[in-house]
């Protein structure tokens, strides 16, 4: 018995998750004096709730990803270009968050294209442009070009919807934990174990972080961390050779901050005043200004909606490959 026990405690996936969490808790209690204030959100509800606290947080968060993922992933050529594509999307983020003038949007959805090239073109060299539909039971070889284009709008996308769930105290965090989740579970069918364990990490990295995220908040992760997560989650579905499940696998963060975008394309593109004037985005300040729901209950059925998401996903997945094999 004493053997197997020890056999346990060397399992690599133990070790990385308590390495991953101790780097991620330690970070945040002894690095937080270092992170900017933040100045409060003028437009967003309950906007001056957040003001005086620690913001950035997510600098250190991916730091303890990276390093962890230097010590319990093989590190090939693909995997180094993951986590630098991680480190400078986390970067940029910190910098604007600690800028006293926030960046503008051009600046970093052109920061966010070129990363998403380099991301979408890498994983396209390692793993082609085969993927698979579980809900159809086909697999398809889709145009190299075709494949980096819709690679690079999948992961714009999922940094800029995961950028905008991060109003609300753990809502961003915990809708992340169950994506990545999935995401997990998905890679663990098709043996993508590098990436497997990357987002293996990244769940106790982001464990150890709600402790000091949950309502009421002490930190917030900011662009830092959201961009930086946004990016992980998008990587994950791609390397998994079904794209496709993104969708689901992010349902609650594409509407919840997806439709943010399309409100703000739509009136740009077309000059309306009116489009969407009844909702207002992000969906959470929706739900909190019209229904008056509170910070606890945005999260907590904002998960709950995506748990079940997930579960239908894996549920579906085990079917197709049951009856494929």
């Amino acid at each position: 018995m004493l053997s197997e026990l020890l056999k346990d405690i060397m399992d690599p996936y133990l070790l990385g998750a308590v390495a991953a969490f101790v780097l991620s808790l330690l970070g945040l209690i002894f690095g937080r004096r270092f992170l900017p204030k933040d100045q409060g959100r003028e437009f967003a509800v309950n906007g001056e709730k957040s003001k005086g606290k620690a913001r950035g947080a997510g600098i250190i968060l991916m730091l303890a990803l990276i390093v962890a993922a230097i010590l319990f992933v093989p590190l090939s050529l693909e995997y180094v270009i993951y986590l630098v594509a991680i480190f400078f999307e986390m970067l940029s983020g910190y910098l604007d968050d600690a800028s006293e003038k926030p960046w503008g949007e051009l600046v970093k959805g052109i920061i966010d294209l070129v990363i998403a090239v380099a991301v979408s073109v890498t994983i396209y060299m390692y793993h082609g442009s085969t993927i698979q539909m579980p809900s159809m039971g086909l697999t398809y070889t889709i145009p190299a070009a075709l494949y980096i284009f819709l690679g690079v709008v999948m992961i714009w996308t999922s940094i800029n919807v995961t950028n905008c769930a991060d109003g609300v105290d753990g809502l961003c965090t915990c809708l992340t934990l169950t994506t990545l989740g999935t995401a997990f579970l998905v890679l663990q069918y098709v043996e993508q174990n590098e990436m497997r364990m990357l987002v293996w990490l990244c769940e106790f990295v982001l464990i150890a972080y709600l402790w000091f995220n949950c309502s009421p908040s002490t930190m917030l992760m900011g662009d830092a961390g959201s961009r930086a997560l946004g990016l992980l989650i998008a990587m994950a579905f791609m390397v998994s050779g079904m794209p496709f499940l993104f969708i689901p696998g992010t349902l609650v963060l594409l509407i919840d901050g997806g439709l943010g975008l399309v409100k703000l394309t739509v009136r740009r593109v077309t000059k309306s005043t009116t489009f969407m004037d009844r909702v207002r985005t992000p969906i959470h300040d929706h739900m909190r200004r019209k229904y008056e729901w509170s910070d606890t209950q945005v999260v907590t059925r904002f998960t709950l909606v995506q748990v079940l998401q997930s579960v239908g996903i894996i549920l579906l997945l085990s079917y197709y490959l049951t009856n494929k094999a």
